[in-house]
């Protein structure tokens, strides 16, 4: 099929939505299909084959463009729909895969045009709206009537997890719908030079704690420090490593962790390359999850379960669709259950063993690349069936 891919986001960054992004692009270049692709004006450029990129023109003063709701993304959205529009004039598209609020354009395009659509649900966009915004949640039954739309006049339905699969089915429990999980990013080997070259230099006979990821709030850090610091008092031989986020967040962070009274037991390393992400795991003794909003699961939670060390995670749907508690230590999100977790796993180290070859073998199972690109490949084949000509 010919396919025009909206995706309302950087391309390619070393995060989330693109990692995943780039997976389904190769998959389905591989499967034959011809892909024109349709990015923000940030990122770098990659070359995948079978894959025609676009990038949409910058809009005055747009730079530095976050993950969620932004007046930012609705800037560049806007550009987006104009180009898309000019593009679909002058060229024929079997299909379009859109992206998070692209599914609105392509639900436009549809009616207007004719063209079938796949929805890539990779979040809620009500919920993440009024998450982010409170003042906005009395009106979260309006905005999911437009989620409604999009879902019921979609062809098919990629949700990214089972609390987004679970919402499809509740708009249209007729439509396809395929879960598509994230997968593991880590490789199997790791390059005995690159593991000198990324020594963060931790001190020995001493437990780490680790978090990759970025600094937003509902990552959870306030009440990860607040936690370390109520365990770091009881055993000071931990150490917390955080990984990740932009110079603002880690000075914030930093400043709290001294009125903390643990700015000598945290370690800020900054961003590190997704690629390397196996070679950080591995330092860790302990890896965590402290996100306090939100109902995806965070990617990294596929890569935390493979690394091989026990994975420390609050009790909350991001979490629980994933892990249970045969795979994790599940916590309650408050700073004296988190802390009680953390002392607990530093103290047990078989615990730590067995919940960490627990989740190592649940991703072999289930969360790996072949997994991901079978059920993709299923679901392709579904939709070239629905939209074939009777």
């Amino acid at each position: 099929m010919k396919i025009l891919v909206l995706a309302p986001h950087p391309f390619f960054q070393d995060r989330g939505t693109p990692i995943a992004l780039k997976m389904l692009l190769e998959t389905l270049s591989v499967e034959g299909h011809e892909l024109t692709v349709m990015v923000y004006p940030e990122g770098e450029n990659i070359s995948i084959p079978g894959c025609r990129f676009l990038r949409v023109k910058r809009p005055p003063l747009v730079k530095n463009i976050k993950p969620g709701f932004s007046l930012k993304k609705i800037a560049c959205d806007i550009v987006m729909f104009q180009m898309a529009g000019r593009l679909l004039k002058h060229e024929r598209f079997d299909l379009i895969h859109a992206g998070e609020e692209a599914v609105f354009l392509a639900r436009y395009f549809s009616k207007k045009m004719n063209i079938p659509y796949v929805y890539d649900m990779d979040s809620s966009l009500p919920q993440q709206l009024c998450e982010k915004m409170g003042f906005l949640s009395p009106l979260l039954s309006f905005f999911q009537k437009f989620e409604k739309n999009a879902v019921t006049d979609s062809t098919g339905v990629l949700a990214v997890c089972k609390h987004l699969e679970k919402l499809a089915r509740s708009y249209d429990g007729s439509k396809l719908i395929q879960r598509l999980e994230d997968v593991t990013l880590l490789s199997s080997d790791i390059p005995e030079e690159k593991r000198k070259k990324t020594k963060l230099g931790l001190k020995r006979n001493t437990i780490h704690i680790m978090y990759v990821g970025n600094l937003e709030s509902y990552q959870g850090i306030d009440l990860l420090l607040e936690s370390f610091s109520l365990s770091y008092l009881e055993k000071e031989e931990t150490r917390l490593v955080i990984i990740g986020g932009a110079k603002s967040d880690i000075a914030k962070y930093k400043r709290k962790a001294k009125d903390l009274g643990i700015a000598d037991g945290v370690i800020f390393t900054g961003p590190k390359p997704v690629e390397d992400l196996n070679c950080y795991l591995a330092q860790a003794d302990i890896l965590v999850s402290p996100r306090t909003k939100g109902y995806n699961t965070p990617m990294k939670i596929y890569s935390y379960m493979d690394s091989g060390k026990p994975v420390l995670a609050t009790r909350l749907e991001t979490h629980t669709q994933v892990l249970d508690n045969s795979t994790a230590m599940l916590v309650d999100a408050v700073d004296t259950e988190m802390a009680a977790g953390i002392t607990r796993l530093v103290r047990d180290a078989e615990l730590r063993n067995e919940l960490a070859a627990n989740a190592r073998q649940r991703v072999a199972e289930e969360y790996n690349r072949e997994a991901f690109n079978l059920k993709l490949i299923s679901f392709y084949k579904r939709v070239e069936q629905e939209i074939a000509p009777k």
